[in-house]
């Protein structure tokens, strides 16, 4: 029994969570497009959203660009500066308000010194090593006799720092998406009814972290599992 074939182990552990990912990604693509043709009725576009939220925030010397692509939006830390997508940095979409004001709640954290957010940030380095390294290792153990199965371990441990990792991720995405909806109401950048919109759009998009997190720990279990069986 190899760990990479389609095993017993397999079935039960990862083929749900394919299910699972393959549903979360296209409730966000379907939610996003909804609402994107869903203009808000205060004419706002992403990059103004975003401006707004961390002005309400009390956050300066944050920069907004536009970055090409679908649903590339992201903070980054390093530059402290905001990238909006084609779809939402000009856009007076419902969607591209949330999206916009999601990636401006990660500028709050990072001025705010959020906790979880810093934790991510400063595990991120033995992550990649840990994603680049683990299945190295795993693949070279499980090849070797039985009585190298520390290998195995040891690719394991490392596969567990980017576990590690998505975990981290999902309080960080939850409060992001928390912080802006709550910018949003405080401020009436949204009318009650594109709220609902905003708000849908960043809980389907929140489903995929959770995916993610439960594929990554449904892996690892598996390969304690099958370690454990060489044993």
């Amino acid at each position: 029994m190899y760990f990479w074939g389609y095993d017993l182990t397999y079935f039960i552990f990862m083929i749900p969570c394919l299910i699972l990912s393959l549903y979360c990604s296209a409730k966000v693509n379907s939610t996003f497009n909804k609402y994107s043709k869903v203009a808000n009725r205060r004419g706002l576009t992403g990059a103004q959203a975003a401006y707004q939220v961390l002005t309400a925030n009390g956050v300066t010397g944050v920069t907004i660009e536009h970055v090409s692509g679908n649903l590339t939006d992201h903070f980054d830390p390093r530059t402290n500066v905001i990238r909006l997508s084609d779809k939402v940095y000009n856009s007076t979409s419902v969607a591209a308000v949330g999206v916009a004001a999601h990636e401006a709640g990660h500028a709050v954290q990072h001025a705010q010194d959020y906790f979880p957010n810093k934790l991510r940030s400063a595990i991120v380095p033995v992550a990649n090593i840990g994603s680049r390294l683990s299945w190295i290792l795993i693949l070279i153990g499980f090849l070797l006799p039985v009585q190298y199965n520390f290998v195995v371990t040891l690719g394991i441990i490392f596969f567990s720092l980017s576990v590690l990792f998505t975990l981290v991720t999902l309080p960080v995405e939850f409060n992001a998406s928390n912080r802006a909806l709550a910018t949003i109401q405080s401020t009436n950048l949204l009318y009650d009814d594109e709220y609902k919109g905003a708000k849908k759009t960043l809980s389907a998009a929140a489903m995929t972290y959770v995916a993610a997190a439960a594929t990554a720990v449904a892996q690892l279990l598996r390969l304690v599992l099958l370690a454990n069986r060489r044993r």
